[in-house]
């Protein structure tokens, strides 16, 4: 028993060092040796929402919650961002790290790992950093509810790990799903209440949006950033029972074909 705990812990410590190094890897590859790379990754979402702001502002005199534009777009745009990363960097995670892959003690799991941990810390720091930015220069006042928030970024974190995971697969067995994939996701923007509050639709409308699991993290984004929005048509268990169904097929097809993936896949 001791030399199986003694195995165990000597696993979980090898597994443990190769999940730091291939994260500081994607750090260095990603973002660069400079700030530079952090910066931009700061200023791309920052201009997104300036647009909408400036847009908007001369279209409407209000926005449909609060008194900034920017405020608003930011809560429905950094979310999606952050699914949106995350599908990517777990659905590329076996083709970037195949190199390391080949050494006894890195996993295709460990790579997974680490690129979900960088690229959820990534966008938590991203979003804090523009939110107080929003409110420094609008002059707001808010009360946030920062369990709320993590709801919804525990939201927006398992469907992007989950449908990434199916996505490594399925890039991996099918390389041209990668385009495909590109061009299923171009509508999310207009249709994940990113613009718009749903709850303000007509019925039927609203209906087929709520069928969209990211609605209901942008929604629940929205109920920790503004104390008027109590977000009355959201469905957590929806979420999480689509995130958890795809997760468990994801694994499952990368638990039997990871082997396949790695030495003969696209």
């Amino acid at each position: 028993m001791a030399r199986s705990m003694h195995r165990t812990y000597k696993t979980r410590f090898a597994s443990g060092r190769a999940i730091l190094a291939l994260l500081l890897r994607e750090m260095a590859s990603t973002y660069g040796r400079s700030p530079g790379g952090y910066i931009w990754a700061i200023l791309e979402p920052v201009a997104g929402i300036s647009v909408f702001s400036f847009v908007f502002g001369f279209l409407v005199s209000s926005p449909p919650l609060g008194e900034s534009f920017g405020l608003f777009f930011a809560t429905g745009f950094l979310p999606l961002a952050m699914y949106q990363n995350l599908v990517v960097k777990v659905g590329t995670s076996l083709k970037y790290s195949r190199p390391f892959l080949t050494y006894p003690n890195v996993t295709y799991m460990d790579a997974i790992i680490s690129r979900i941990i960088l690229a959820v810390l990534t966008h938590l720091v991203i979003f804090a950093i523009i939110i107080a930015g929003i409110v420094y220069f609008d002059d707001l006042r808010l009360l946030l509810d920062y369990p709320l928030l993590a709801r919804g970024f525990l939201m927006a974190s398992a469907m992007g790990i989950a449908i990434g995971l199916v996505n490594t697969f399925l890039m991996g067995m099918f390389p041209i799903w990668q385009f495909v994939w590109a061009v299923i996701n171009r509508p999310l923007f207009i249709v994940s209440g990113v613009l718009f509050l749903v709850d303000d639709l007509p019925e039927e409308m609203r209906y087929y949006l709520l069928l969209n699991p990211l609605t209901h993290v942008i929604m629940r984004i929205r109920t920790g950033i503004f104390s008027t929005y109590d977000g009355s048509y959201i469905s957590e268990l929806y979420v999480y029972l689509i995130a958890f169904s795809l997760a468990a097929l994801g694994l499952a097809l990368l638990n039997r074909y990871h082997s396949y993936l790695l030495d003969e896949g696209g």
